[in-house]
């Protein structure tokens, strides 16, 4: 909603409903109103997003989100799984961003545990790295599908074909170039493979000037501006109520980041700065998501320079799994040493092998809390225990999820082309939301 639109004395009700409901809540009003569906099939809503615009002509006097058509039950089947096995589950939330997912988990598990102190510094440093280039990735999907929205098709192109180099040492290190499920209660599942370290580095050689070409493109563009200044305006009052984080609150002038707010693995000892704007328009979502390319890539630097010879996993056979992972002769599995260990040497180390991985390690009861900055926002983890080998219950606080109910405040008083750009500077996506 642009800073200068004028709010009526309407009250809607905001639950939603049945279709028919809301259309014949338009018809009562009496004015000639048109109720239309923007999804949950449509190229510009970020995957099944439904929204439900009211319009009196081109301007949207009411804009309800529908959710619900992406529910995976992802939450609820962790229930039947072990701990180790929800890595593989809550990868597949944020589709775009699993290495939050996967760390924000990882994190409140260990609180449960109290190891968190034990974690090895080489695999605490990784995860900051796959982190920063999983941001880095999830960027130029933002700034990609932002610009395909708009109509600017060489953004798009740029902007995931900048994401294919992420994706590149993403399989490189954990064979996959999406839901990894790397990092684990403990540490992470293995080291990094030779020639990671060259191949980031390599990126961090060759990514400033691709950044510099999309802000050539965008920065400055009068078309761009035309679409983005003034629109989708949310103060910093606004963000406070809604319980928006990340760059959309950055955008409206705060300084918060968990990074540097409520640090976890060591990002109190990495330099970078937290970009802001006081915008608190689309233009401004966009600077900022823009400059905190450059900061990533300020912290990964950082990150191959503390890269210390050492374990990646937890030294307990109680608990770490994969407990001594290394390529064989097949490529896979657990080092020939440990298997022959296993099988031939020792008994115990057998047992202890086989409860780890068809029964999991068991978690003391209790419950806890573990958040991290994700790119679009504050990323948290809820998990309970009634101290056996599965959870009670893992629920998740996920940015998208939260973002969506400014909808209405970013889209009503604005036009319909509005509505584009102001679900774009969100950048919400639907694994996020159907948990």
């Amino acid at each position: 909603m642009s800073p200068t639109a004028k709010l009526t004395e309407e009250y809607v009700d905001a639950s939603g409903g049945d279709w028919d409901e809301v259309v014949a809540a338009a018809q009562a009003g009496g004015a000639e109103r048109l109720v239309v569906n923007m999804g949950p099939q449509h190229p510009s809503t970020h995957g099944v997003l439904r929204l439900i615009l009211t319009l009196d002509g081109e301007t949207v006097t009411e804009a309800r989100v529908g959710i619900g058509y992406l529910h995976t039950g992802i939450e609820k089947n962790m229930e039947y799984r072990t701990w180790t096995q929800g890595t593989t589950f809550v990868t597949r939330m944020d589709y775009l961003t699993p290495l939050f997912n996967e760390a924000a988990y990882c994190l409140s598990v260990e609180r449960l545990l109290g190891i968190t102190d034990r974690i090895p510094e080489r695999a605490t440093v990784i995860r900051v790295l796959m982190m920063e280039l999983n941001r880095i990735s999830s960027h130029f999907v933002a700034m990609a599908t932002f610009g395909m929205e708009l109509g600017a098709t060489t953004i798009m192109t740029n902007g995931f074909r900048e994401r294919e180099m992420v994706l590149d040492i993403f399989e490189l290190i954990t064979g996959l170039r999406m839901n990894h499920a790397y990092i684990r209660p403990g540490g992470v599942s293995q080291d990094l493979p030779d020639g990671a370290v060259g191949k980031i580095r390599e990126l961090l050689t060759d990514m400033p000037k691709r950044i510099a070409d999309m802000r050539k493109l965008l920065d400055a563009n009068p078309l761009f501006l035309a679409r983005t200044r003034d629109v989708a305006y949310l103060d910093l009052a606004g963000c406070m109520a809604l319980g928006v984080t990340g760059p959309m609150l950055r955008a409206s002038g705060l300084a918060w980041d968990l990074r540097k707010a409520k640090p976890y693995c060591g990002y109190e000892t990495y330099d970078f700065d937290i970009p802001v704007s006081d915008g608190c328009d689309v233009y401004a979502r966009y600077r900022v998501r823009m400059a905190e390319l450059e900061q990533s890539m300020r912290i990964i630097e950082q990150c191959l320079d503390r890269l210390e010879p050492g374990p990646v996993m937890i030294d307990d056979a109680k608990i770490g799994w994969p407990a001594k992972l290394a390529l064989g002769p097949d490529g896979l599995g657990n080092s020939p040493d440990h298997i022959a260990h296993i099988m031939g040497g020792s008994m115990e180390a057998l047992i202890h092998h086989f409860k780890l991985v068809t029964e999991g390690f068991r978690v003391p009861a209790g419950q806890a809390y573990a958040a991290v900055e994700s790119a679009k926002g504050e990323l948290g983890c809820f998990s309970v225990s009634e101290g056996g080998t599965r959870p009670h219950r893992v629920h998740f606080r996920d940015p998208s999820f939260t973002h969506l109910q400014a909808v209405a405040a970013l889209c009503e008083g604005g036009t319909v082309a509005d509505v584009i750009a102001a679900v774009a500077s969100i950048d919400p996506v639907m694994g996020g939301v159907d948990r």
